[in-house]
Formats: structure tokens, sequence, C-alpha cells
């Protein structure tokens, strides 16, 4: 059941104005986020559809699934995708200690940066000038917020949500979710996890065709892009 609005309202990014919730262009330009990875199959499955489309987009990645999936998480990087840090438990910030919730967060960004150091890829400077974060639920403590800034992080929500891990939303719901809502700019979210797998499989595929035939591209999300 839908809470959170597929768009996002303008007066909620007035009231956070700080947050990133899409990417100032006028250019036919789209920016794919993935929650919640990397997933086994899933990830990859992602992967490969981008890849067949020329696309590129911002994954943002729990710790513990990094650690438990190192060839999959590799293979993000190695495909020039952006990464984010979506802490490393999944965890809810508005139940968890500021404290104990910047210190899971920094070490997941710690577990990040140790894969990204490992890889073979010769061009570490976008990866390692990244600190972008995103809420788990899309929920935290303004403290949280304001500690995260103060550490440099970018805080990267969102212009469209597809709701594809909401069971009781069809894949036409979904891919409708995305394709009457996004435009030039958009910060649109997936997941790459298994509940979301369903919605996922239908809808991806279609909006990169869709929005490619249009004329579209899409783009990972940078330090540069957000200057």
């Amino acid at each position: 059941m839908k809470i959170i609005p597929a768009k996002t309202p303008g007066f909620v990014k007035h009231l956070f104005p700080k947050f990133v919730w899409n990417i100032n262009t006028t250019k036919k330009e789209l920016y794919l986020t993935f929650d919640d990875g990397p997933t086994p199959e899933i990830t990859d499955w992602v992967l490969q559809t981008l890849k067949a489309y020329n696309a590129k987009a911002t994954f943002f990645c729990i710790g513990k699934n990094i650690e438990s999936n190192l060839g999959i998480f590799e293979a993000i990087l190695k495909d020039d995708h952006s990464i984010g840090n979506h802490t490393y438990n999944h965890s809810k910030g508005w139940k968890t200690k500021t404290k104990a919730y910047i210190e899971e967060i920094e070490f997941t960004d710690s577990v990040i940066n140790f894969q990204v150091q490992n890889t073979k890829l010769t061009d570490l400077t976008n990866l390692k000038s990244n600190k972008f974060f995103r809420p788990p639920y899309g929920k935290f403590k303004s403290k949280q917020s304001t500690r995260l800034q103060q550490l440099n992080y970018d805080i990267i929500m969102w212009d469209v949500l597809s709701y594809d891990w909401d069971k009781s939303v069809s894949e036409e719901g979904c891919l409708n979710n995305v394709i009457s809502k996004a435009k030039e700019g958009s910060i649109i979210v997936f997941h790459d996890s298994v509940k979301a797998s369903r919605n996922l499989k239908y809808t991806l595929p279609k909006v990169l065709d869709f929005y490619s035939s249009k004329g579209y591209e899409f783009k990972a999300i940078s330090k540069s892009i957000l200057e």
C-alpha cells in the first residue's frame, strides 16, 4: 500500500533543500538508482540489462551484502557505475541512536573503500571522492542528517519511486509510476533485491527502452554532477 507518493512533492523538496532530490538539468538525462544490493542473480541481471542499453546507474549498497557478494560488487565497479552507502544492516535511523547510526555508516564506507582499493581498476578518483548516502526507508533523524552533512556526505533522495518492492503494486503500475512521473534530471528508485524482483524485471527493460527511444541517456550520479 503506497503511503509516500511516487513523485516527490515540491513542498517536501523545499522542506529539505540540502538533500539531493533530482539533478538540475534540461538535458534528456535520467538517474537510475538501485537500493539494497548486491544480491545474487538479481544484481547480475540488472547489470546485464543496463549494459544492453549502455546505461549507467548508482547502486546504494548494504555493507553486509557487499561483504557477502564481493564478486558482484566488483562487477558493479567494473561496469563504471557509482556506489552509495545504504548502511551496513539496512538500519532504521529513527530507531537507532545517532552515534551508533553514524558509526555504522562510516564502517560501511570503510567496507566500500577497502573493496574499491582491492579491485584492478586503474582510475579510482571518482569512486574515492563519492560520499553518497541514502537512508533506508527514506527516513532518519534530523540530528543524523546534520551530522552526515558535517562529515561531507551528499544525502541522495529521489524524485520518483517505482514502488517495485511493494507486492500490492502490479507490474504495470510499477512501470506507470516511472514513465508517468520521470522527466529530465529525475532520480529514480529501484531495488536490486529478491523482494522487488518481479516488478523490477518487468519494469526496468521497458523504462530503458521507453526513454532510450526518446533520446534519453542514463547516467550515474557523480560528485561533479552535484557541484
